[in-house]
């Protein structure tokens, strides 16, 4: 992995200075909703992106990590990289089951980033109707979380406007199921050792589909070791049964991570294409 990261700043270092991190926002100003404590692990946060030039669209981005840490090497390298085309990005650093946190805390901070990303639309001058969101890993779980169930990571008494349902979606070799050859540290992470059979359910996202989703891109690598592909195709499956529009990718070659900045991987052509039949990514000029 360190060598992948290597090359993928190498790789950004053309335009890495169009593109900078703005101060990360706190999520919670007055303390998270359960937390266990006031250090960093306990305040979660969202840290834009601003592209030189927008498109209009945003990308929540969602790191993975076994909800057990925060993988950078998914993080700000591909905020970067969508910076390039037009997307201003929001990277979401969320609470982890590592500080003792357990489901709904990860997705209550998935909620209100989008609630704060589309409630200040205009002032980070984007399209309200174009926010899509993106994860890999234990971050495509909790991206499929937020689309399926975001109600379960709303904070009673809350009054907005606005819907934190984002536009569209991109699971990267996504965990889905916690009953089907389940990620047993992502697992353990999200719903603890002996969870009950109702909580079981409800975080298998396989069976938490239901159609008006909005449109789904998922991708895995048929030979990855650490989250098998079945649950990429459990939940594509789901997404057609349910009329919801989604392309699946399988690739042959790859272990778990493969496709990061840097790699060359065809998976950043096939999602650059989607994303611009769905008007996220301007057609480039010839």
């Amino acid at each position: 992995m360190n060598r992948l990261l290597i090359l993928g700043v190498a790789w950004l270092l053309p335009w890495l200075s169009l593109c900078a991190a703005e101060k990360p926002i706190t999520l919670w100003p007055d303390g998270a909703r359960g937390a266990l404590g006031t250090s960093p692990k306990d305040i979660p946060t969202l840290t834009p992106y601003l592209p030189a030039k927008s498109s209009g669209a945003a990308m929540l981005l969602i790191p993975g990590g076994s909800y057990s840490g925060i993988y950078e090497g998914q993080a700000e390298p591909f905020a970067l990289w969508l910076n390039e085309h037009g997307l201003t990005v929001f990277v979401l650093r969320y609470r982890l089951g590592s500080a003792g946190y357990r489901y709904p805390a990860q997705l209550q901070d998935a909620v209100e980033a989008m609630f704060q990303i589309r409630g200040n639309a205009e002032k980070w001058k984007i399209d309200s109707k174009r926010i899509g969101v993106m994860g890999f890993s234990a971050g495509g779980h909790l991206v499929s979380t937020l689309i399926n169930r975001p109600e379960d990571g709303m904070i009673l008494g809350s009054d907005r406007s606005v819907s934190p349902r984002p536009d569209l979606a991109i699971l990267c070799y996504p965990v889905i199921s916690m009953i089907t050859k389940p990620h047993a540290t992502s697992r353990k992470m999200l719903i603890g050792d002996s969870p009950d059979e109702k909580i079981v359910r409800q975080t298998s996202s396989e069976l938490q589909v239901k159609p008006g989703l909005p449109p789904v891109f998922l991708w895995h690598t048929l030979e990855d070791k650490l989250v098998p592909v079945e649950h990429a195709q459990l939940y594509a499956a789901a997404l057609h049964a349910n009329g919801v529009p989604h392309e699946l990718h399988l690739y042959q070659h790859g272990d778990h991570g493969t496709g990061l900045i840097g790699t060359e991987h065809p998976w950043f052509a096939d999602l650059l294409f989607w994303l611009r039949g769905h008007g996220f990514v301007e057609t480039r000029q010839k």
